[in-house]
């Protein structure tokens, strides 16, 4: 399993990743909502947003996007997810269950158009948790 923190950055992420990558160096790839089947749910104005980014540094990894439109950086709630993956799905779906344990599934674990199984969900302590296998 791989284990990677996911940020969000609603509606700034290009932003923030031209900061990251002057600041501390690396390069970083995006998909956008545009051109997507996600395309059609968010509006017009949105669909040049970034829906996923990988960004690699010097030892370093981590993945954004610029989440849902009309939700704004909400630094006392907190914009990161861990986004666990691995390529064995009985086991993903292992842990998927044991972290929802007391906590609240946000999105059942289903098949995607990206070719993976993924879901979403709270654990019991507040935290984020994207589970993909594939």
């Amino acid at each position: 399993m791989q284990l990677q923190p996911y940020v969000f950055f609603y509606g700034r992420c290009e932003e923030a990743l031209e900061f990251y990558k002057k600041a501390i160096g690396g390069e970083y790839e995006v998909s956008r909502f545009e051109g997507s089947p996600m395309a059609d749910d968010v509006p017009a104005d949105f669909r040049n947003k970034i829906m996923h980014a990988t960004f690699n540094g010097p030892g370093f990894s981590f993945m954004a996007s610029d989440g849902q439109p009309g939700k704004s950086i909400d630094a006392d709630a907190g914009n990161i997810s861990l986004s666990l993956g691995s390529s064995d799905e009985e086991e993903m779906r292992r842990v998927f269950a044991a972290l929802s344990e007391g906590g609240k599934v946000l999105m059942p674990i289903k098949d995607t158009f990206w070719g993976s199984k993924f879901g979403m969900l709270v654990d019991r302590f507040g935290n984020e948790w994207m589970v993909t296998a594939g």
